[in-house]
């Protein structure tokens, strides 16, 4: 192969690859929240801390590790997510008297 066709293949693989890292990057921070179980099942996990309590959503994909039940201390991992967002008009500026 000569040089520019190395060249030119390398260059073509380094562009197909670089959009994939940003993806990858994109990732909200992580929180953690522990406490004991409150409620748990497939859908949300429910954690005490102090006076309050965290509902956390779940699904097939959340790691579990050991016995997960009501009464368990557990340490929470997760990501926040927006549900919805709704943008407000700005309100005109006061006139000055």
């Amino acid at each position: 192969m000569k040089p520019s066709t190395v060249l030119g293949t390398c260059l073509v693989a380094l562009a197909l690859a670089v959009p994939a890292v940003p993806a990858a990057a994109a990732q909200p921070k992580t929180y953690q929240v522990t406490g004991p179980v409150v409620a748990v099942d497939d859908t949300m996990i429910t954690v005490e801390k102090g006076k309050e309590k965290w509902e956390i959503a779940r699904d097939k994909e959340t790691k579990v590790t050991g016995d997960v039940k009501v009464g368990t201390k557990v340490t929470v991992t997760y990501r926040m997510s927006a549900a919805s967002i709704e943008a407000k008009a700005e309100k005109a500026p006061a006139k000055k008297k």
